[in-house]
């Protein structure tokens, strides 16, 4: 029997496959593109295609259509992101999670999830955040990591709002501030951001984690360490993959086995697909 994690967020899926012991033996991290179903009907069916003894967990924020439809119970992402840091590696006591839309904190003792808190519905202090000003500024996502981290003197920038971060960013330009020191005010800003909204009022436990898509930016690691002041930040390695784990071994140790049929979800898929042509543009 293999245990499939399947994690689908706002802006990427990620899946992994655990055997029975609860190692994993192959993981995945795609983009969607807007299309979370038609792509994890696809990355599923090429997996089952090799597993097919499997049971399947599903978490995310984009899960939830996709449980429902193979009639699976969704585990809550903080759950399953604390899971498998509770299972993997018990030395850490708070985690902090970015994604592409969601921020999250998690505070954990001995017994499981102390305490947590997540953002509001707002770009700021996101991935996608971040994504969007490399964007403007013409770099890749993995561009703007190593020009980030190299950074000495970090540009000061508006971070609770996406808005008045692209206003500092223009004035910025204007006065022909060095690229590296904008791309780490941003992250820093980010850090910042998560410090005095989502951080606020809590008791950072040491050591602290940093997992999600957005822990593959050097230039965030960076930030977080002199925003929280932290001597270390533990990256976990598959740190995109965490939600994933989580909702699978979590599954994998209450027994619960989740067959699926594949067919239902490729009906169900098809039924719902938009047309690629749209409309023509507005004039």
């Amino acid at each position: 029997m293999y245990f499939i994690g399947l994690d689908i967020g706002s802006v990427s899926i990620k899946i992994v496959v655990l055997d029975k012991y609860g190692n994993k033996i192959e993981g995945h991290y795609l983009r969607h593109y807007g299309h979370p179903g038609s792509i994890a009907l696809r990355i599923l069916k090429e997996i089952y295609s090799r597993y097919k003894e499997s049971s399947l967990s599903i978490t995310g924020a984009g899960g939830k259509g996709i449980a429902t439809v193979l009639n699976i119970k969704p585990i809550n992402e903080i759950v399953s992101q604390s899971y498998s840091i509770k299972k993997l590696f018990p030395h850490v006591r708070t985690i902090i999670e970015l994604g592409g839309e969601d921020s999250k904190l998690i505070i954990l003792d001995e017994s499981g999830i102390k305490d947590f808190s997540m953002n509001s519905v707002c770009a700021a202090g996101t991935g996608s955040f971040l994504e969007q000003q490399a964007e403007r500024l013409k770099l890749t996502i993995e561009e703007f990591s190593e020009i980030a981290f190299k950074s000495q003197n970090p540009a000061k920038i508006a971070g609770r709002c996406s808005v008045f971060a692209k206003s500092d960013m223009i004035h910025l330009q204007q006065i022909a501030t060095p690229i590296e020191d904008i791309i780490a005010g941003l992250c820093f800003a980010v850090a910042r951001n998560f410090k005095g909204t989502i951080a606020k009022g809590k008791d950072i436990r040491m050591p602290v984690a940093f997992q999600g898509g957005v822990a593959a930016n050097k230039g965030m690691v960076k930030a977080f360490k002199e925003v929280f002041e932290l001597d270390e930040l533990f990256i976990p390695p598959d740190f995109a993959l965490m939600g994933a784990i989580g909702a699978a071994l979590k599954d994998m140790d209450e027994g619960r086995i989740n067959e699926f049929d594949i067919d239902i979800l490729e009906r169900y898929i098809m039924s719902t697909k938009f047309s690629d042509k749209g409309h023509a543009p507005l004039l």
